[in-house]
């Protein structure tokens, strides 16, 4: 019961999720003709450093990160392929988590240990804040930390690059919070396919404002929500710039995937945000696979969503 009703928090305040108060793999060329972008490279960077490094499992390797964009310490934990340690670039697929998750929740809730486990791929779970957003918060103004989407691409994505064998072959997926930082990411150009499942891939439309007041305060007691992204209306460029709908022009030669269920309130209101996305997507011309399907704002629905676009993610990044 417990796990159910954090679900159906995390789904129904915490930042964009969602409204509780209110393909194929890529080709040299993309399907219009032009050349498929490449993923951003990484740069090396010093604002991150390693502070304990441990195996957990012949799989299971846990960081510990002291970061200058969160000005403090986080973990990453990572799902490593066989024969790791003979490759300097293996393909690599992040995954998301969703509010008042963490870094440990898709192997302790989600069969992906199993999953990927002879799939000659590096996988990357990154702690991303109880109400994180996957965004550089605006802070009133002055910016500054928790800054999540600085730390996730401009410090470990190279750190993992440089020192852990990570190659620029890259996919990302995510539920929840987890499905609209996969799409923000996605339109950074740092990763070749992406995958929301019941994300906050549309974070202004009504009600939702409301729900990310709710879900900072809520979730992360004490926290001013307008940290985040400011007020909707008075900051209103600073939400467009971190809502997917807003953003989708910028996934153009990405191969994408979105799905949402229906059977309770919170799963039904992202179903409504995962088509509007879609449709906005599909009005620029945009390819999409889409799945929508009876199910509730969980885990094992996100498992399940998680083996549909699993073939698509990983042949966009050359894993047969």
């Amino acid at each position: 019961m417990a796990s159910r009703l954090s679900g159906c928090l995390v789904g129904a305040v915490v930042a964009g999720g969602l409204f509780a108060l209110g393909t194929t793999a890529v080709l040299l060329l993309h399907r219009d003709g032009e050349p498929a972008p490449q993923p951003v490279p990484s740069r090396s960077t010093r604002a991150a450093e390693v502070v304990e490094e441990k195996r957990l499992d012949e799989r299971r390797m846990e960081l510990t990160i002291r970061s200058r964009a969160l000005a403090g310490t986080t973990k990453v934990r990572l799902l490593l392929p066989a024969g790791w340690e003979a490759r300097r670039d293996w393909p690599v697929l992040w995954l998301l988590h969703g509010g008042l998750d963490d870094y440990a929740t898709w192997t302790a809730k989600t069969d992906v240990d199993a999953l990927t486990r002879d799939s000659g791929l590096m996988v990357v779970m990154p702690d991303g804040g109880k109400c994180g957003s996957y965004s550089d918060w605006w802070n009133g103004g002055d910016g500054g930390p928790p800054r999540w989407e600085t730390y996730h691409l401009k410090e470990l994505l190279p750190l993992l690059e440089s020192r852990y064998r990570a190659g620029r072959e890259r996919a990302v997926a995510g539920y929840s919070m987890g499905g609209q930082g996969a799409m923000l990411y996605a339109a950074k150009g740092y990763f070749k396919a992406a995958a929301s499942f019941s994300g906050a891939v549309h974070i202004l439309e009504p009600g939702v404002p409301q729900a990310v007041m709710a879900g900072t305060t809520i979730g992360c007691f004490g926290t001013d929500w307008k940290r985040v992204w400011g007020d909707p209306a008075e900051q209103r460029a600073v939400w467009r710039a971190h809502n997917p709908y807003d953003q989708a022009g910028r996934l153009k030669g990405v191969e994408l995937y979105v799905a949402a269920g229906a059977g309770d309130l919170v799963e039904d209101l992202a179903n409504r945000a995962a088509r509007a996305f879609a449709g906005r997507l599909a009005g620029l011309g945009i390819p999409v696979r889409t799945h929508f399907h009876r199910g509730g704002h969980n885990h094992a629905s996100w498992q399940r969503e998680l083996h549909r676009a699993y073939p698509m993610l990983t042949r966009a990044i050359g894993v047969q």
